[in-house]
């Protein structure tokens, strides 16, 4: 017995010392990886053709490691994270575009609505090449951005790159951008709720617009349009608020870090501002984050109808961790899925029914013989002229926005099929 206690003391030993070792490899490695980064910074900072100010260089390092990891991690100097924090509250000044690095490139996700890229034609998916005429080749993202801010009322010229075009040069007018995160009103008996990015004032404002739209139209509402085109993201909370605004029940959406213990889950509770009214959710390529939380967890839960064309496919989750005295750093910490468990990072959400967005126009054909042109043709006293203007109202709609066009005649479509089945 004893000989037996031995032995698997020492085999335990076997197993436990390489480990040791190892882990002793791995620091002594690190120490020499550090030592060579303080070696090169040393060498910089003594022998490079013009002075360096080493806040600069170190702040340059802590980006270039945490953007060679992925295209959302980034550190924040004090300044950036103060724009920031006034951003998520809904008001901060330059040009008004959700940008993401690719390619050594700035990419539009999508630019953010009645902002001065938006006036000026930027469109979700633009490159931009040249920020006044010099490239963007060799920056940073954090660098782009500076040079997009400025001073209120000046102009910068941004040389865009879009598919299916030769390169073209576009002048904006920088601006104080306020962010009216939620927008809506009536298409006839359809409430329309645009919500153009998740901040601290969106479920808020949601809320108002349902209760505005409930109070206008009342039990003749046959459904909801929920429009989440050229939507960037923005804050999780937000998004999970706004997705349990229209589920009962069931998960919205999982996040799953490096560390298992810290994955969480989020799930509806009872509650409904559509009363379980038919929905359609409109999505394309400036569709990213928060906005395809929310698109994925009303698809799966076949709680809405998910219109448009493939979102952004970005299924990462960024922790901002403020860093005392110096600013914060964006790390990605988790990655989400749906509920259905899938995630859509560089995938994106497939809508249920793919409408690319047109221009409707209607042709101009001669007019031929009508009933009322015939002598003694009787009037139609029962006309209700409210009736018309609805339809009106829709007939815009629809030469302006071919895909809330198509939302509208499916949820018409919906509307008549239900009250056919139920007479």
């Amino acid at each position: 017995m004893r000989k037996l206690i031995t032995a698997v003391a020492f085999s335990v030993m076997l197993t436990v010392v390489p480990v040791a070792a190892i882990a002793t490899e791995s620091d002594e490695e690190t120490f020499r990886q550090l030592e060579l980064f303080g070696d090169i910074f040393e060498r910089v900072r003594s022998q490079y053709v013009e002075e360096t100010a080493d806040k600069e260089l170190i702040e340059s390092a802590i980006n270039g490691m945490l953007q060679s990891l992925d295209p959302h991690s980034s550190y924040l100097n004090e300044e950036s994270f103060r724009d920031m924090q006034v951003q998520t509250r809904g008001e901060f000044g330059g040009l008004g575009i959700e940008v993401t690095m690719e390619q050594g490139l700035v990419r539009v996700v999508s630019p953010i609505d009645d902002t001065p890229a938006a006036r000026a034609g930027i469109e979700a998916g633009d490159f931009i090449t040249h920020l006044d005429g010099e490239t963007v080749l060799g920056l940073t993202l954090s660098e782009a951005v500076d040079k997009m801010r400025g001073r209120v009322g000046s102009d910068i010229n941004l040389t865009i790159r879009r598919e299916g075009r030769e390169a073209f040069d576009v002048a904006v007018t920088r601006d104080v951008v306020r962010i009216k995160s939620v927008r809506s009103r009536i298409e006839g008996k359809v409430g329309y709720v645009r919500i153009t990015t998740f901040n601290e004032q969106t479920n808020e404002g949601l809320e108002a617009a349902m209760a505005d739209i409930k109070e206008k139209i009342g039990d003749e509402m046959i459904g909801v349009v929920l429009d989440l085109r050229r939507n960037p993201g923005g804050l999780l909370d937000q998004a999970v608020k706004v997705s349990d605004a229209f589920l009962d029940r069931g998960e919205i959406v999982s996040t799953r870090g490096r560390d298992k213990d810290d994955s969480q889950r989020f799930n509806a509770r009872k509650g409904d501002l559509a009363n379980g009214l038919p929905m359609v959710v409109l999505i394309n390529g400036g569709s990213a984050s928060a906005s395809e939380i929310v698109a994925g967890a009303l698809q799966d839960h076949k709680r809405a109808v998910i219109m448009g064309t493939e979102s952004f496919g970005k299924g990462s989750v960024q922790t901002i961790m403020a860093i005392p005295g110096h600013g914060a750093m964006r790390l990605t910490t988790a990655a989400y899925f749906t509920p259905s468990g899938r995630s859509i990072q560089q995938t994106g959400i497939d809508p249920d029914i793919i409408v690319e967005q047109a221009r409707l126009e209607t042709e101009e054909t001669p007019r031929g013989l009508r009933e009322q042109d015939l002598r003694n043709a009787r009037d139609n006293e029962g006309l209700n002229p409210e009736d018309g203007d609805a339809d009106a109202t829709d007939e815009t709609s629809a030469l302006k926005d071919y895909q809330l066009a198509r939302a509208l005649d499916l949820l018409k479509g919906i509307a008549t099929y239900n009250v056919r089945a139920t007479n």
